[in-house]
């Protein structure tokens, strides 16, 4: 295969999944965040779908490194929607599918994608981590605030993953970059397969797995904005909320309490978006290991998806309620 047509084959491809990836994170009723029966925090699910069109073609552009990745697709989002729906998903993509783009059609294994993820993560230099600085500073994500070392606002003095390892204690999204995603190879895969075969809809599988990681970590993102007592609070509640659904014999059964604690971390203006990032991200690691089973190749003629022209059908399988 020449190069032009395996360039053209790894973005359609990897823009596809990430795409799809995206569409299910609205899909999915994932307390506390915006989806398609539930807006929030000034956004609709609308915006989200917009962000992952536009942000796509730059995360699978395998002519780019990953810092201009992470920043064209800030910036194309920014442009289109005016606020931050994806800088998490766009920060833990970026090295995903960088990393997939670097191994061969037949090498395509667990292990294998590991070991890329890793020299892909090691790749990222100075200049790249400056585009990353800037790239957060444009999405401008609640709670941000100041660091004494490795400061978004201010130049880089060492590469990305120097920073990430130091924020990694207190940032979910950080110590994924610090532990070669670790947390999302397992248990977040784990969670995921035991979700599908409990639900047999993808979109019921991302809500528990999203659950999984609330559940299971203090969410950053709350934590930057009310402090880790209030995260705590969220992740106690997260326990309670993810037995009743596991032992919820039907999914209208398990829509109680996901709907109970959705109502409540709305009405307290708490969202729980770094969990949301990491479900997302488990889901497209999954995907792009070809494990998942589910095809998101696009269609020639467009689906219209919540008002919006879509170029996607990852719809009409991972969140109308059909099995796998």
């Amino acid at each position: 295969m020449n190069a032009p047509v395996r360039h053209e084959l790894d973005l359609n491809r990897c823009a596809a999944a990430f795409r799809a990836a995206c569409e299910l994170d609205v899909l999915a009723f994932k307390p506390g965040n915006v989806s398609v029966e539930s807006a929030g925090h000034g956004m609709r699910a609308e915006d989200f779908l917009i962000s992952a069109e536009v942000a796509a073609p730059h995360i699978a552009d395998p002519s780019l490194n990953i810092g201009e990745r992470i920043y064209r697709a800030v910036e194309a989002t920014r442009r289109a929607v005016a606020c931050n729906t994806n800088l998490g998903i766009v920060l833990l993509a970026a090295p995903l599918i960088h990393a997939a783009q670097q191994l061969p059609p037949d090498g395509f294994t667990s292990a294998a994608f590991s070991l890329s993820l890793r020299n892909s993560l090691h790749s990222i230099n100075l200049a790249q981590t400056e585009l990353v600085y800037r790239a957060i500073r444009l999405a401008a994500p609640g709670g941000l605030g100041g660091s004494r070392r490795h400061d978004v606002n201010h130049a880089p003095k060492a590469p990305l993953l120097t920073a990430m390892r130091e924020a990694s204690r207190r940032d979910c999204i950080a110590r994924q970059y610090a532990n070669d995603y670790a947390d999302l190879f397992s248990p977040g895969r784990d969670a995921l397969t035991q979700a599908r075969a409990r639900r047999g809809v993808e979109a019921q599988a991302l809500s528990e797995l999203f659950i999984a990681f609330l559940a299971d970590f203090p969410d950053s993102h709350v934590q930057r904005k009310h402090g880790m007592a209030t995260a705590e609070g969220v992740r106690q509640m997260a326990r309670q909320c993810q037995y009743e659904v596991r032992h919820s014999r039907s999914w209208k059964a398990a829509r109680k309490p996901l709907e109970e604690l959705d109502q409540w971390l709305k009405t307290s203006g708490i969202n729980p978006g770094t969990s949301a990032d990491l479900s997302v991200a488990t889901w497209l690691l999954d995907r792009l290991l070809g494990e998942s089973g589910i095809q998101t190749e696009t269609r020639s003629n467009p689906t219209r998806l919540f008002g919006f022209e879509t170029k996607w059908s990852a719809s009409e399988r991972l969140g109308a309620g059909k099995p796998l």
